[in-house]
């Protein structure tokens, strides 16, 4: 049983929504593509590194949030295979503050039984930021909570590309039958393979993109975009986001009991 006061205050707006939430219907998964670091530091004529840094207060309320409200896993999009674009000091500056992150944050994961992980090319990061990142994963392996996932160096289509070499890599070795491949084959050999796919995907700052985000396995997550900035996004936010997702009727590509029930009926057979 969820203990409501550890998520919000009685009384207060947070409260309120989450009063509204099915505590039996949440997701299992969600997926959050932090945006608008860059856009909130230019509002207010600070460097983007600031942006970054204030948004690592956004990371730390939404993976509470999440914890307590006792979600099977959380994914934040922290760093893609694109963003090394960016100038040397800002990538830089993101991974410092990764490494800060968690050496501030380890001991309360492994505290609330949280387990760290990341997807995504890992083997192409610095040595410094994987050992910092082999440090959490060891430290909190043993967690049997919420799985909080960071993706770093990731992106959708390399993921696909890389369960594709695996699948190809098998078949070639004669362990593994090309016409057995599905899509179960697929998902086994992504960076989420032993986690449910998201059921609700959330992007900060309003736009309307995926940004190569877990392409395989929002096929059916329902999407929520909000207009508040990553580094204002705090619990009401994500509560407003559950209280959408609930307000959704997921299909999976099917039909309705309501939509089948006020269709209009089927034209009768041609007669020869």
């Amino acid at each position: 049983m969820i203990d409501k006061n550890l998520v919000a205050a009685p009384g207060s707006p947070d409260r309120v929504l989450l009063d509204a939430l099915d505590l039996a219907r949440l997701p299992r998964h969600v997926a959050v593509i932090m945006d608008g670091n860059g856009r909130w530091a230019k509002q207010r004529h600070l460097p983007r590194v600031e942006g970054h840094r204030a948004g690592a207060a956004a990371v730390r309320d939404t993976v509470e949030t999440a914890a307590r409200l006792g979600l099977d896993a959380l994914t934040l999009y922290a760093f893609s295979t694109e963003n090394w674009k960016r100038p040397k000091t800002e990538v830089s500056t993101l991974f410092t503050l990764l490494k800060e992150y968690l050496r501030r944050e380890l001991r309360t994961l492994a505290e609330n039984d949280i387990r760290f992980r990341v997807v995504g090319r890992a083997e192409g990061l610095d040595g410094s930021v994987r050992s910092a990142l082999d440090l959490a994963l060891e430290a909190t392996a043993g967690c049997r909570g919420m799985v909080f996932s960071v993706a770093l160096n990731y992106s959708g289509r390399a993921e696909i590309a890389d369960a594709a070499r695996s699948l190809a890599r098998e078949a070639a070795a004669g362990r593994l039958d090309p016409e057995s491949i599905d899509e179960d084959a697929v998902s086994r050999r992504l960076y989420t393979s032993d986690l449910p796919d998201p059921d609700l995907l959330i992007r900060t700052s309003g736009e309307m993109r995926i940004s190569n985000f877990l392409l395989w396995q929002i096929a059916y997550a329902e999407i929520h975009v909000t207009p508040v900035l990553w580094p204002d996004f705090r619990c009401r936010h994500f509560l407003e986001a559950l209280v959408d997702y609930q307000r959704r009727e997921r299909r999976y590509g099917g039909v309705s009991e309501a939509d089948e029930a006020g269709a209009p009926p089927a034209p009768a057979a041609l007669e020869a």
